[in-house]
């Protein structure tokens, strides 16, 4: 199985999801004087139930009869460089060696050099809809990214150019204009969250045929793809193909509940599972572009990680979940405020964190120089503390990192003093033993035992024996690797 974006190149790449997990969140909430506030009515007004039966049998002509004029199709024309060395030697893999040679003697032939940069053209193929009468549109950052030119082909057939206003690629979405003057049919973002089980009608431009409507029910919310920091989307069964990417879904109001971003498929056909990003996204989003055309999110500046069953036991919490922050980066609010690894942040602004990616959207749903007041667990006590949110600078800003667990107290560790009296060497590791299982190597470091900074293998023998003494059910260890530093429970051997 696998997940694909459900636009549609004709050039023939597939363009899969990119994953993430760093900290931070999209904003949702009222556009005040925006381009979905626009004087005139938009076309989807509320719509009686009662005209959705026909002989007993759901009829969704009313609701499509007055949105499809606001649905379009996205045409983009694309460029992309691409490193002539780098297809030369995708292309020679399966060639002898003999020839290879001779290809590299004259490589030079046809004018291009290794490693020269050539462009590659195609065009790409999605979906999008008018969200205000000047002519606003909404589609998916993979439908227009790279694009040269994009133009808009209206329900009744007119072609119009667009411009890119702005791009989110951490949610896929875009903001585009039309370049021509008019009194455009536009649709309304819903403010209200659908129903697992709500009927949907999701309109697109499948496989580049045009218009057309399927039907279909929530599935699911807040689904998390692995495709951003942010996920959080509806799944719906309405059918959902290659080219439908940043058209709609609708509830039987008329108004837009999601906007159509991915499919999960073996094929890259619907098999009834489809992904939407929620309107409430869209709303703060959109509104960030247009004054703008980039998204400003709010920055606490920690590296964080789940709450594992096992770091609940060493940690002596009594629930499984909340942020487990790494790291505060030096120099960020979080830093500032006094947070430092071993904290479990458990509320923002009064609002339960779930876990890393809760709290990443909530951080991301607000913006730079908003203060918040954050609660975490330290050593058992609860504490609160209020910030100011920074602007993002970088990708790393609060990174989610999968945590592991294992079932038995075996390290299988060589320890020494580590340099600079910062932390204690891992200077071998039993591939057997549990600290190669969790994922230790030599190299590594242990900063923290239990809470406790460590300089000699003795402190983490000893801490480690405290710990059992105790009756905790796992010790809980601070590790240093090349490129972040993590925690790692081991849990003692059941008697």
């Amino acid at each position: 199985m696998s997940i694909f974006n459900s636009n549609y190149l004709i050039a023939g790449r597939r363009r899969m999801l990119a994953s993430a997990a760093v900290v931070a969140i999209v904003a949702s909430g009222a556009v005040g004087g925006s381009i979905m506030s626009a004087s005139a009515p938009a076309i989807a007004a509320a719509v009686d139930a009662s005209h959705l039966q026909t002989s007993g049998l759901p009829s969704f002509a009313t609701v499509v009869d007055l949105v499809k004029p606001a649905v379009v199709s996205v045409k983009v024309n694309i460029e992309e460089a691409a490193s002539y060395s780098d297809d030369r030697s995708d292309q020679m893999d399966n060639v002898p060696p003999d020839v290879q040679r001779f290809f590299k003697r004259h490589g030079e032939q046809d004018g291009r050099t290794p490693g020269q940069q050539e462009s590659r053209h195609g065009i790409a193929l999605g979906s999008g809809f008018l969200i205000s009468a000047d002519g606003y549109v909404v589609t998916n950052n993979h439908v227009v990214e790279h694009a040269k030119t994009v133009t808009v082909t209206m329900d009744d057939g007119k072609t119009l150019d667009a411009k890119v206003i702005g791009t989110d690629e951490k949610t896929d979405l875009a903001l585009l204009r039309i370049n021509e003057a008019g009194d455009y049919p536009f649709v309304k973002l819903s403010k209200d969250m659908p129903h697992v089980g709500d009927w949907v009608l999701a309109i697109g431009n499948p496989f580049g045929l045009g218009g057309t409507v399927t039907a279909g029910i929530v599935s699911a919310e807040g689904r998390d793809i692995g495709s951003g920091p942010y996920d959080s989307f509806l799944q719906i069964d309405a059918p959902i193909n290659k080219g439908n990417s940043g058209g709609p879904t609708f509830n039987l109001k008329g108004e837009v509940v999601g906007v159509n971003t991915a499919i999960f498929s073996p094929s890259g056909g619907s098999v009834g599972l489809g992904f939407a990003i929620p309107a409430s996204t869209v709303e703060g989003v959109v509104a960030s572009l247009e004054h703008g055309g980039v998204v400003s999110r709010g920055y606490l500046g920690v590296q964080i990680q789940p709450v594992s069953q096992d770091i609940a036991d060493g940690l002596g919490l009594k629930a499984v979940k909340g942020a487990l922050i790494d790291e505060a980066q030096p120099g960020t609010p979080a830093a500032e405020a006094g947070l430092k690894s071993g904290d479990v942040i458990t509320k923002l602004n009064g609002q339960e964190v779930k876990d890393p990616a809760d709290l990443t959207r909530h951080v991301g749903a607000l913006k730079p120089g908003e203060k918040v007041e954050l609660s975490f667990l330290r050593d058992g006590t609860e504490k609160t503390v209020s910030l100011t949110l920074a602007a993002q600078k970088t990708e790393q800003t609060a990174k989610a990192e999968a945590a592991q667990s294992e079932s038995a107290l075996k390290l299988g560790l060589q320890l020494a003093p580590g340099e600079g009296q910062t932390g204690v060497a891992i200077v071998s590791v039993d591939p057997e033993g549990l600290a190669a299982s969790k994922g230790l190597s030599t190299g590594d470091s242990i900063l923290e035992v239990s809470g406790k900074p460590v300089t000699q293998p003795s402190e983490v023998k000893a801490l480690v024996a405290t710990a059992k003494q105790e009756g905790k059910k796992s010790v809980l260890m601070l590790i240093r690797t090349s490129d972040a530093s993590r925690f790692v429970a081991f849990e003692f051997p059941k008697v």
